[in-house]
């Protein structure tokens, strides 16, 4: 079963379920074991066929109740309430943000995919995100693995959605932004400055990536905090919303587990 304390937040935001006919039917299951049969599924890797019959509802069932929440963005509102109440607790650290990325395979090819530069041109799916000072994911995105680094930075900064503050009003702007040279570009810098948003990106032929590291390791981490759901390994979804989907459910947990601390 999916935690207490996630389920009260997921109830806030699961669309109600549709009436039952008056016939009868077949007994609708429960939203809290489809969300467990899901969840499992992303932390697993295993196809909906392969969902272990314990869960109730079977992978048919949940993988249709995922594409009607993830219609619902459902997944992308529930991330902003776990977030939303990290940050009235004050655990979010606004001081020291960092972006990256990181690339995998996608055999099933569909939109958003394309050749990626870092495994032989093969097809690959990519994910763009923007981690707080702890390595807590504030904003993602998905593209192609072609798609370069520097196109994703002005999406991600103004996919920030209002965060609740411990005191004070809501918060969507990071007070620095540190970023390797795949960022170092005139018009993001000017960008960032203009919104007040201090840059710390490695510029290139000038400065090493690595003298960096002692702020940029958090989202590394965060990288590897994401390949504990192991759906995301591979992208077998040929609508990058569901691949989508998958990284705010991974996000979700990761920044869940901060709560549950």
């Amino acid at each position: 079963m999916a935690p207490d304390d996630l389920w009260e937040l997921f109830e806030r935001v699961v669309p109600p379920p549709p009436e039952r006919p008056q016939g009868g039917g077949r007994r609708r299951h429960r939203d809290r074991e489809v969300l467990a049969a899901i969840i499992f599924v992303a932390t697993s890797g295993c196809t909906w066929n392969q969902l272990p019959p314990g869960f109730g509802p079977s992978g048919v069932t949940a993988f249709r109740r995922f594409s009607e929440w993830t219609e619902a963005r459902v997944w992308a509102k529930l991330h902003r309430l776990v977030l939303d109440e990290l940050g009235s607790r004050g655990q979010l650290d606004w001081s020291r943000c960092a972006i990256d990325s990181v690339s995998g395979p996608s055999p099933q090819r569909g939109r958003l995919t394309g050749p990626n530069p870092t495994d032989r041109g093969k097809s690959g799916s990519k994910i763009h995100l923007l981690v707080d000072r702890h390595g807590l994911p504030i904003s993602l995105g998905v593209s192609a693995a072609n798609l370069h680094d520097s196109q994703a930075l002005i999406p991600l900064v103004r996919g920030i959605a209002p965060i609740r503050s411990r005191r004070g009003p809501r918060r969507r702007r990071p007070a620095k932004l540190h970023g390797d040279k795949g960022y170092d570009y005139p018009h993001l810098r000017r960008w960032l400055s203009l919104r007040q948003i201090t840059h710390r990106i490695a510029r290139k032929g000038t400065e090493s990536s690595q003298h960096l590291g002692r702020h940029r390791w958090v989202v590394e981490r965060t990288v590897s905090w994401l390949s504990g759901c192991r759906r995301l390994h591979r992208r077998y979804e040929r609508k990058p919303e569901h691949f989508l989907a998958f990284t705010a459910i991974a996000a979700t947990l990761i920044c869940h587990r901060r709560i549950t601390k």
